[in-house]
């Protein structure tokens, strides 16, 4: 992609409005909590208190709508907490231009190196540097500029005792996410009646995950119906796939699929109704006609082997959800009344199913003891990321690449403000740290976004301010009214939360005395100074993500590789579901999980970016993306029919989980090192079976979908950007192309799985929902 396209796509980008669910509720008590703080303070220390008190409950509430399962008044309570001590120990040097700088260079580079942690660390750690440039212009003394830490600490507690004090839908966010993972999976079960290789996105599966750690105080009073369907939803998944599977499930054709097709769509009609109970907290009601086709009782003479038993076992699984959820919604429906969903102490022991790593959802689940995964405190949580921050610290890490370009242009932002004759020079350095991420094209979005939103809010409240005149008391509740429209739209789009940011700024500094003249003239020219510097250094000084497609692909391929050789090993040693080997099964699993959304976030970011890639065409990552995919799929059949202890071992297992857990291993380094891997040693190995009679019919199917899959990758990695092989074009080339069809198969890659399946249309790699391709031109 040329610099041209690049920044003409990240400036529609930051200009974006996205369609979201607003959340009235929400804003108005984070208004409330700042009209508290604002209004309490203006009347008992004046304006200039008020105006710090004010920036306090604003970032605390800013903090709370951030995408973090960690409760909210925590975050309140550490954004607030965190500020104060930035603001002190800002003004405890603002006198000394060089020891000031000195700390904002270093708060500046611990903010950057803040993403390890994740986004909302990074997102609170910047805007405290950003808010530390504003306050410390305030205070007058040692003692006054502790009383301002302290009205900033003390507006981020007032916002935290808004939101205990005032719940609005009270688990509400975790509701919907194990809400969303049972609709996916309703939705899922309906496609495969169309399409028995369907594709299924893992990340609702991955959110609720994420939803259900929780900490001890949280798990005594989590409604129970959070507990056990997380667990029994990961374990439909890969029965449904193995249902629908023609190679170890039903026919394709006849009276077995037409059953098939009949409970694919009972499952999905009782997956949408306990979604949508669990969402609102209402019991769970069954269409007749659902509850009609599961309980056909023909499914024993039309099914039989590995069709029979993933039938057996999905009934089983959907009563168990339908009584996990009926019966805890039933006990909380005093909550459900209000719309908070909100549990008692003694909920958590009710017949409460676990939703653990190790939870398989199986039919003995009910008996098992009450537990739930844990979500360390802050302070638990600090080695590690300490420990992750120091894997950091190497030449090529993003993030550490990102903390010293926003900490050298931060620094530079701030000279050139004090040496500008412009007054607030603070507005450009501030700029910088607000703008710039570790990505290109956050980065270029946001600066172009911020600046216009700047100009149109600053030109809005300016007018009013001219128009009107308003008085100490009006500019506050005008900064109140513009911090409430920001809550509302914030995740709607940057431009237009920076509109009332803007607003809210001048009409604060408004309440305070400032000149408002002064004010659009200075940040405007030097919120543009500051967002052309944070563009030019990430130019300067880059951390591309297109040069890291083919190690994004390697990992992925490695965890493939784990995940298919933990589940072709079980079936070697048969043991008991929840033991050591059930458990490498299931973190495998959760390892190929997070490296699919490693690629999928490389492959969004390098999309839009302004270089080239000249080791992997985009044919090719198109399909080789669907190859490890399939590879993961078919390992996902393969567990859904694994044996328990006592069954009869298929001792050929353990040779190839063994030769696959190796093949991969030197197929990723191959795709790091830019070699086509080869898989001689696994089809050798199935070439064996052929002398040893492996009974077992998933084993024997299973075993050759993975060589196929296998197969399929380096076919998609040896052709060209036209199809040919050893292609070196940029993997992001700009010049439209017909929709490939699948890779052509080289000699020798008929595996031992049968007929080879391709993608709908016979294109590979598409996800649903994303139109006809991912790549520019296609």
């Amino acid at each position: 992609m040329s610099w041209l396209r690049a920044l003409r796509d990240t400036a529609l980008s930051g200009f974006g409005v996205e369609r979201r669910r607003l959340e009235p509720l929400v804003a108005l008590r984070g208004a409330a909590g700042l009209a508290v703080v604002v209004c309490g303070t203006y009347a008992l220390f004046g304006p200039t208190v008020a105006a710090s008190a004010a920036f306090g409950a604003f970032q605390a509430g800013i903090a709370t709508f951030q995408r973090s399962w960690r409760p909210r008044p925590v975050l309140a309570l550490a954004s607030g907490a965190s500020l104060a001590v930035s603001t002190f120990l800002g003004y405890l040097t603002v006198a000394h231009f060089p020891l000031f700088l000195a700390l904002l260079a270093l708060w500046t580079f611990l903010a950057g190196l803040a993403w390890t942690a994740g986004p909302t660390a990074g997102v609170i750690a910047a805007s405290n540097v950003a808010i530390m440039l504003v306050t410390v212009t305030l205070p007058t003394s040692v003692a006054t500029a502790a009383g301002h830490a302290a009205v900033i600490a003390a507006g981020g507690l007032v916002q935290a005792g808004m939101i205990v004090f005032f719940p609005v839908r009270r688990w509400g966010l975790q509701r919907d996410a194990l809400a969303d993972a049972l609709a996916a999976l309703g939705d899922y079960a309906r496609r495969l009646r169309h399409d028995p290789t369907a594709p299924f996105d893992p990340e609702p599966l991955m959110t609720a995950r994420s939803a259900a750690a929780v900490t001890p105080w949280q798990a005594r009073r989590r409604p129970v119906e959070l507990h056990g369907a997380r667990g029994l939803a990961e374990r439909i998944r890969p029965v449904l796939a193995s249902l629908a599977d023609p190679e170890v499930g039903a026919a394709s054709e006849g009276p077995e699929r037409d059953r098939v097709r009949e409970l694919l769509a009972a499952a999905g009609s009782v997956l949408d109704s306990t979604a949508r109970a669990v969402r609102h907290g209402t019991p769970v009601h069954l269409a007749p006609a659902a509850v009609a086709g599961l309980r056909t009782p023909d499914t024993e003479s039309l099914l039989t082997g590995p069709a029979h038993r993933a039938a057996t076992r999905l009934v089983s699984l959907l009563d168990l959800l339908d009584d996990v959820v009926e019966t805890d919604v039933v006990a909380t429906d005093t909550d459900a009344g209000t719309g908070t969903g909100a549990g008692t102490d003694t909920d958590a022991g009710k017949g409460a199913h676990t939703g653990t790593d190790t939870d398989a959802g199986e039919e003995g689940a009910a008996a098992r003891p009450a537990t739930h995964r844990d979500r360390p405190s802050l302070l638990r949580l600090l080695p590690g990321v300490l420990r992750d921050i120091r894997d950091e610290l190497h030449r090529d890490s993003p993030i550490l690449r990102h903390a010293v370009r926003v900490t050298t242009v931060t620094c530079a932002g701030y000279v050139l403000g004090a040496a500008l004759p412009l007054g607030h020079g603070y507005w450009a350095p501030m700029t910088v740290v607000m703008v710039m991420r570790p990505d290109f094209l956050q980065t270029y979005g946001r600066s172009v976004a911020r600046f216009g939103g700047t100009l149109v809010g600053v030109a809005l409240a300016t007018g009013i301010v001219q128009a009107a005149h308003p008085g100490g008391y009006v500019s506050a509740a005008l900064a109140v009214v513009s911090a409430g429209l920001m809550y509302l739209l914030l995740r709607t789009g940057y431009a237009i939360s920076q509109i009332f940011v803007s607003a809210y700024v001048v009409f604060l500094l408004g309440m305070a005395g400032a000149g408002v003249s002064q004010t659009v003239r200075d940040r405007a020219l030097l919120t543009l100074l500051g967002g052309l510097l944070a563009m030019i250094a990430y130019a300067v000084f880059p951390a591309w993500e297109t040069p890291r497609l083919r190690a994004r692909l390697a990992d992925w391929l490695l965890a493939d590789g784990r995940y298919a050789a933990a589940v072709v090993g079980h079936y070697a040693r048969p043991a008991d579901r929840g033991g050591p080997q059930a458990r490498e099964v299931r973190e495998t699993l959760l390892a190929t999980r997070t490296a699919r959304v490693a690629w999928h976030t490389s492959e969004e970011r390098a999309l839009h970016e302004p270089v080239r890639h000249r080791g992997l065409s985009r044919t090719a990552a198109d399909h080789a993306e669907h190859a490890l995919a399939q590879l993961a799929r078919v390992a996902m059949l393969m567990e859904a029919h694994l044996p328990e202890r006592g069954v009869t071992p298929v001792p050929a297992a353990a040779g190839l989980a063994e030769t696959l857990r190796e093949a991969t291993q030197q197929g990723a380094k191959d795709l790091r090192e830019r070699r086509v891997p080869r898989w001689d040693t696994v089809r050798e190995e199935l070439a064996r079976w052929d002398g040893e009679g492996v009974p077992d019919q998933v084993v024997r199917s299973g075993a050759g979908l993975l060589l196929d899959a296998l197969e399929e990758l380096s076919a998609a990695l040896e052709e060209g950007p036209s199809g040919g092989r050893g292609g070196e074009r940029a993997g992001n080339d700009e010049r439209p192309r017909p929709t490939p069809g699948p890779p052509a198969r080289p000699p020798g890659a008929g595996g031992r799985g049968g007929t080879r399946r391709r993608a709908p249309g016979g294109t590979r790699g598409r996800r649903r929902g994303r139109g006809p391709g991912r790549w520019p031109g296609r």
